[in-house]
């Protein structure tokens, strides 16, 4: 699934595979970091070394793919070019909405993997602003929403390097560094987009047997928030598209 998407993102931009590329390695950097602390907040949930399957790729990049497909229908294939609304809507537009679903899943994933580590205080679930346990889904702290920006502004980055790369600075627009900042806002605002759907449509409950939180109701399990409607993937699916969304318009709002 990631070659796939890759080959996409290659056909569209460089500045999409560079961005597809900043996600995928720093996230998996994000998931080894300090393993032992999360094996003890998810218990029986945890996966060594982060492995991630199909499910979990295609959730993450599901929407970056769709984008992808828009772009070469709308757009073509082999234009390197910068945002700019004026001259180059359509392309600036599903460029914006790249970053913002790439974005959002490597902000998210920064919150997660680091924050939960980091924090050495429980979070707040972001729908009753009330303490919960470490692992709750829509439980955020100040160092995970630190993260989900700075992971935003990792893959804003390196979709800037690789437009400065492959442009020269005749064709390249002015402001562009500002997709860096677009890119730390857009991971901010797909994080929590994730936590409210998390905090809402996802089961959380504390499971007294293994001592940590669960995301399935069942037998010494109590009931800590949300309803059993959504997974962890689906929230990542429908918290990316939301993302890629609302970042063309934040765009136009800093460009």
């Amino acid at each position: 699934m990631f070659d796939f998407l890759a080959f996409f993102s290659i056909l569209c931009h460089y500045s999409y595979l560079a961005s597809l590329l900043a996600f995928f390695t720093s996230s998996s950097m994000a998931t080894r970091y300090k393993a032992e602390d999360k094996k003890k907040i998810e218990g029986l949930a945890f996966k060594e070394g982060g492995q991630r399957n199909w499910v979990q790729v295609f959730c993450n990049g599901g929407v970056a793919f769709q984008v992808c497909l828009m772009h070469v229908l709308a757009v073509g294939i082999g234009l390197d070019i910068g945002i700019d609304f004026s001259g180059h809507y359509k392309a600036s537009v599903l460029g914006c909405a790249y970053l913002g679903a790439i974005s959002c899943c490597n902000g998210d994933t920064w919150a997660s993997e680091l924050g939960s580590v980091l924090s050495r205080e429980d979070p707040y679930l972001l729908t009753t602003w009330r303490k919960v346990p470490k692992g709750t889904n829509g439980g955020v702290s100040f160092f995970g929403l630190i993260c989900s920006f700075l992971g935003g502004m990792c893959v804003g980055t390196a979709y800037f390097l690789a437009l400065c790369l492959v442009c020269s600075s005749d064709t390249l627009p002015d402001n562009q560094v500002r997709i860096i900042l677009l890119g730390g806002l857009s991971g901010l605002a797909g994080s929590l987009i994730d936590s409210f759907l998390g905090a809402t449509f996802q089961y959380s409950g504390f499971s007294r047997e293994q001592n940590c939180v669960v995301e399935s109701p069942g037998p010494n399990v109590y009931h800590i928030s949300g309803c059993d409607l959504l997974d962890n993937h689906s929230v990542n699916l429908f918290s990316s598209l939301i993302t890629a969304f609302l970042t063309p318009g934040l765009a136009m709002l800093i460009f």
